[in-house]
């Protein structure tokens, strides 16, 4: 898909000559046609009668341009053409001509149309999306003033106006050598690449098929090209036909193919940069201004090339996306998110900045491997786990390019219905970044969430190469991802990170298993890599889960080598290029992608027989009716003892228990009084110790003495039953008085659980559970019952269409009445009437936005995933603590006729897109996101209009302002976010529910958002000159072992450099250097990480605003493309100053300029020579090298630039 995979595609030169155009059936007739019916269109227009001046025509033109189905790479080229017998006569122009007279032409001229010279262009590229657009356009005149003369060039240039006549589009031949290319022309009300209105075509009804070839005008030209290396063949070029029709289904376009190695970064299918200056322009060309204005086409358009030798078509249709507002403007949007933004398409950074709707993938289209043959075997033999079926047979190998046939009924079929879902995580690529180390990263760790299982935090994993060594410096080959010990030390054990996800139909709810087969169908999964040592955010990367599906497969497996992208902001606005009306044309300036690595990623689906064995009544039973009624056996009480410790239980014999064993609060109150006598007597016996002792051993004595040992043995024990019987006395009168209380409360429970039924509902996040409570009114006469609820999650469907909504979509059939229900001001207690013995059913809704809102702290997991695979054996049903509601239908004398317990049971959700933003702290970040059409919408309906559709937002956290608009018929439908920030270092964490219908009742997008809050910090400075700041950093309440990381180490530097400690609640200064390169805003992260555990203490978002020194000088020099070893040029530099003085040589582009010497130092007045050293180019062009002079003080002096153009 090339927009989730943006690939740099090799562009070549091309030449026309020989250019000529032929109309039909003459250039005179045709003209003197179309001056005719313009100036009949004048005089209607003017309301005048004829007054002997007409239209003249003053230019013909012809604009050539490389259009790639979306767009044209560059602003097509202008060629003034002339009539062939002009050229012969040597005129100059149509100007020559006396103005103010019709265009009169001898019989005698040659009818065709030419172009005087050769026509270049530079952008053409060898894919069949790519097109020449030729577009023939007419500079008319019109007569104004009294006596219909024009005196000035300037009421020339106000009287002048053009129309497009004619357009074709053809595919370029790429091969070597020359063609002659002959092409029918186009016209009449057809979509066309430039949305113009085009000329009539003649009508056609009584010619030959030879004729209607031709009659509308033919375009001939050689056709000049030359590729550096071979290509794929050509498509057939002479007599083919271009038409452009509109799409009502568009579709991504086919992703281009990958481009050579080390290819000078020119993205041809989105150079926005102006085209070269072609033939000399008239004055009416520079000064001349539409009189009607360009209509442009709001449907997308979709371009078929067909050839005449084969019946297929290519279609490249424009993409249906939800782009973000912060997209990039130079490159294809990202995929991650599905719908779509990509988000959404979207974004992505990193944020996922563009969603859109899962591509239709077609053979070929996938990104092929940018590895060779030797490098994959090298890589698939390092040991990796192998994916085995249940007969320990290896999976079967799919090709990630092949299509997927789904047949639900098939998989439904399929008698292993457990589906184990293992990910291998094997090999990271690096691409090399300007200004950062080529081992980087050393170190990664990933983020990402599969279906509803919790998300997922793998631990760190070091990057080496296929020899069990440390990567090599400038290898571009894969690194094999391993494990490290926890004394940061590598382990060879088993390389690669296997996670294994069991979905069994044990621990589905009924009916879910279809869910999680269209999940792996349609979804696209978005996998985040992060740096392990700086905790930065390295890119996102989306992978689809369609090759997953058995099919009846027993085990299915597939490697992708997915493209890791991340996101750059150069300044801080919201200006916006393209047509607001047409989708996939939004691009914000200032916002760039950029490829950082790719990763070598395997997935597999291992069939099971299902456990029946764990089918308990512990897992979600079956979904029962919607429809829920008193005596469907739902009744809460079953007869038996009052007290709660048997209600709710069904038994045909009791044994007898305590009353204080049965009831808890009694126990209570019995067991404290207890240990209150208990504590009265041991503090009296401690007082009495002493004196009781002495007594008693006078009472012994004299006993012994009267010899009465029997008596004295047993007064002791009558005392203590005596103490025992006062005691059990008082705990007979406290349960009595107890039991008294709560006598009357019991028998109301039991009566109240006699009206109760229970429910039990399995919500998702912004799904509403539908479902009808059948109410009786008992009684004989009439009732106006008023309903309570305890939750306001739960409720009532009040509005007639509501209700008719849900029950047309849950296709439940019962009766509905029209105002129903009768509300005093509150919607949350609605009455209703009854009539004697009467049964009406009441719709309820529950829905809820509450979600978990904990973010996982920065950083690798702790566990080792590694050795414990099984990271998920069962479906984690909740995320949200259960709770039950309690529904009260009250009489007019507020008892209770019938109660409603609702137990809900919180089931997790699927992610659809995942956005991440980095915002300053403690302000409000504000965004607005971008949706595209509603047909590209999942779960749109099909049949509405445009304007019959609106898109609603719901949002998780109450505190975040979610909103959208309703827009006119055509117009962009955009959802705004005002969500505020915390404080650096927090992430907040909320979720967004998109719906199309105005009920809300099942979301077709749920989008994950991420909001950093940094400290930001604003710099203002000169590009190529050394600015220096400092940051107060706090440490917090222990000790720590820091070091700070930058995204942009070539611009920013941070000193201290290495680890330093941080002491506890002190304060410490961060020094940074700020260098660079380029003119403009920039966003850099600083990350301050403590290196022991991995924890992320400090983070600031640098804003960087850096314009450009005085040039002093200025040079252009002329290299040879593949220049060999480069070229050496010199200039010199004179020190202005009388003192000897020291300086020093910088340049914004290190990689094309190197200097002989980096500093030199002179004498005052003196002139020094400066080596410089440019290296090679592969392609021509041209590129401006700035040379920075700077003092002791890295001050600049002076600045030179250098133009080289590559020949």
């Amino acid at each position: 898909d090339a927009l989730r995979n943006p690939q740099l595609l090799k562009t070549f030169k091309c030449s026309l000559d020989k250019l000529s155009i032929s109309l039909y059936p003459s250039l005179e007739k045709f003209e003197d046609e179309l001056v005719q019916l313009l100036n009949t269109d004048r005089l209607r227009k003017n309301d005048s009668s004829p007054d002997g001046n007409v239209v003249t025509i003053q230019e013909r033109r012809l604009h050539v341009g490389v259009h790639n189905g979306w767009g044209f790479v560059q602003k097509p080229q202008v060629a003034v053409l002339v009539p062939e017998a002009e050229v012969t006569k040597g005129r100059t122009g149509s100007f020559n001509r006396k103005s103010g007279s019709p265009l009169k032409t001898s019989s005698s001229l040659k009818e065709t149309l030419v172009h005087r010279s050769r026509l270049q262009l530079n952008e053409v590229v060898n894919h069949p999306a790519f097109a020449l657009v030729f577009r023939l356009e007419y500079v008319f005149s019109a007569p104004i003033g009294v006596d219909g003369k024009m005196s000035s060039t300037a009421s020339l240039a106000k009287a002048a106006y053009m129309h497009t006549i004619r357009w074709v589009a053809w595919n370029p031949i790429t091969g070597s050598g020359s063609t002659e290319v002959t092409l029918p022309l186009q016209g009449g009300p057809l979509p066309n690449p430039s949305n113009v209105l085009v000329y009539k075509s003649p009508s056609s009804e009584m010619s030959s098929p030879e004729v209607q070839q031709v009659e509308s005008g033919v375009v001939h030209f050689r056709f000049s090209s030359r590729l550096d290396r071979p290509s794929s063949p050509a498509l057939p070029a002479a007599g083919e036909t271009q038409r452009l029709r509109k799409s009502r289904s568009p579709s991504p376009p086919p992703s281009p193919p990958p481009p050579p190695k080390n290819t000078p970064s020119k993205l041809a299918l989105f150079t926005t940069q102006g085209s070269p200056q072609g033939p000399g322009l008239s004055v009416s060309q520079l000064a001349a201004s539409p009189r009607y204005p360009t209509i442009g086409h709001s449907t997308a358009v979709l371009v078929l090339f067909s050839t005449a030798s084969s019946s297929q078509s290519l279609e490249v249709p424009l993409a249906s996306c939800i782009t973000h507002l912060e997209a990039d403007l130079n490159t294809t949007p990202l995929s991650s998110l599905s719908l779509g933004f990509k988000i959404l398409p979207l974004a992505f950074h990193h944020f996922a900045l563009t969603v859109q709707d899962t591509p239709h993938w077609k053979a070929g289209q996938i990104m092929t491997s940018r590895l060779t043959r030797a490098t994959l075997a090298q890589l698939y033999s390092s040991g990796f786990p192998e994916i085995l079926d249940c007969n320990n047979e290896p999976a079967e190998v799919r090709n990630p390019a092949d299509p997927v046939n789904f047949n639900p009924q098939r998989e439904e079929a399929d008698f292993l219905q457990s589906n184990e879902i293992i990910l291998q995580f094997l090999a990271f690529s690096r691409v090399h970044q300007e200004g950062l180390l080529e081992e980087w990263p050393k170190a990664v760790y990933f983020t990402f969430q599969f279906y509803r299982f919790p998300p997922v935090t793998t631990e760190r994993l070091i990057l080496l190469n296929s020899e069990k060594s440390r990567a090599k410096a400038g290898d571009s080959a894969p690194c094999i991802l391993v494990h490290a010990n926890k004394d940061g030390s590598i382990n060879i054990g088993d390389p690669g990170l296997q996670l294994k996800y069991m979905v069994d139909p044990s621990f589905l709810k009924a009916g879910e298993q279809r869910w999680f087969v269209r999940y792996l169908a349609i979804q696209t999964m978005q996998i985040d890599i992060w740096d392990a040592e700086s905790l930065l955010l390295i890119g996102s990367a989306a992978v689809e889960l369609k090759h997953l599906l058995r099919q009846g497969q027993t085990a299915v497996q597939v490697s992708h080598e997915l493209e890791v992208i991340t996101t750059e902001y150069t300044q801080d606005l919201m200006a916006l290029s393209g047509d607001v009306t047409k989708q996939g044309t939004i691009k914000p300036i200032g916002v760039s992608t950029i490829a950082k690595g790719r990763l070598h990623l395997r997935l597999g689906n291992v069939g099971h027989l299902s456990d029946q064995r764990l089918k308990e009544p512990a897992s979600l039973p079956p979904p029962r009716s919607r429809i829920v009624a008193p005596h469907d056996g739902t009744s809460g009480f079953k007869g038996g003892s009052l007290s709660s410790y048997n209600s709710g239980t069904v038994k045909k014999a009791a044994r007898a228990q305590r009353l204080a064993d049965v009831d808890s609060e009694l126990a209570a109150v019995l067991f404290s009084r207890m240990k209150e006598a208990n504590s009265v007597l041991l503090h009296t016996n401690r007082e009495a110790d002493t004196i009781r002792r002495r007594k008693v051993e006078r009472m012994m004595a004299v006993r012994h003495y009267e010899s009465q040992e029997n008596t004295s043995s047993e007064k002791p024990h009558i005392l203590a039953r005596h103490t025992e019987r006062i005691q059990h006395a008082r705990d007979l009168q406290i349960i009595e008085s107890y039991r008294e209380r709560i006598k009357s409360e019991s028998i109301a429970s039991m009566l109240g659980q006699a009206i109760t039924t229970n429910y039990t509902v399995y919500a998702t996040l912004g799904t509403a559970e539908f479902f009808e409570f059948a109410l009786k009114n008992p009684y004989n006469v009439q009732q106006t019952v008023t309903i309570t609820s305890g939750d306001p999650e739960l409720s009532v469907i009040v509005d007639a269409r509501e209700w008719r909504y849900f029950k047309e979509l849950t296709n439940t059939l019962t009766p509905l009445e029209e105002d129903m229900f009768h509300l005093q001001g509150n919607e949350l207690r609605p009455q209703l009437y009854l009539r004697p013995k009467e049964v009406i059913h009441i719709p309820f809704k529950y829905q809820s936005f509450t979600a978990d809102h904990t973010v996982i702290a920065q950083g690798p997991a702790d566990m080792r995933l590694g050795k414990k695979t099984n990271v998920v054996q069962h479906h984690q049903p909740n995320t949200v603590v259960s709770k039950r509601i309690k529904v009260s239908f009250n009489a007019e004398d507020e008892k209770p006729v019938a109660i409603l317990q609702v137990s809900v049971e919180s089931q997790p959700h699927v992610i659809d897109q995942t956005f991440r933003f980095y915002h300053p702290e403690l302000t409000f970040l504000k965004k607005s996101i971008r949706l595209p059409p509603w047909h590209a919408l999942p779960g749109a309906s099909v049949g509405l209009s445009n304007g019959e559709l609106e898109i609603y937002a719901r949002c998780s956290d109450p505190n975040i302002i979610c909103e959208t608009k309703r827009m006119g018929l055509g117009e962009p439908q955009d959802i705004f976010l005002k969500v505020p920030g915390g404080r650096s270092p927090n992430v907040k964490k909320f979720f967004v529910t998109i719906y199309t219908d105005p009920w809300l009742a099942v979301p077709i997008q749920i989008w994950q958002f991420y909001i950093h809050a940094l400290q930001r910090v604003d710099i203002s400075c000169v590009t190529g000159q050394l600015t220096q700041v400092s940051l107060v950093l706090r440490g917090t309440q222990a000790v720590r072992k820091v070091k700070g990381y930058t995204s942009h180490p070539h611009e920013l530097q941070v000193d201290p450099a290495g680890v330093f400690v941080l002491p506890p609640n002190a304060v410490q200064d961060l020094h940074l250097s700020v260098r660079p390169q380029k003119a403009g805003s920039k966003f850099i992260y600083l990350n301050v990480v403590d290196v022991d555990y991995c924890q992320l203490v400090a983070s600031w978002l640098v804003c960087v605003s850096s314009r450009q020194p005085l040039i002093s000088k200025a040079f252009e020099i002329t290299l040879p493309v593949r220049g060999g070893k480069g070229s050496n040029k010199r200039i010199t530099y004179t020190n202005p100053y009388p003192t000897r003085r020291a300086y020093f040589l910088r340049t914004n582009r290190p990689d094309l300029l190197q200097f002989k010497e980096d500093s030199f130092e002179i004498s005052g007045a003196e002139t020094y020579t400066i080596g410089l050293r440019f290296a090679p180019s592969q392609n021509t062009g041209m590129e401006e090298i700035l040379i920075y002079i700077n003092d002791q003080e890295d001050k600049n002096e002076e600045t030179f630039c250098v133009k080289v153009i590559y020949q």
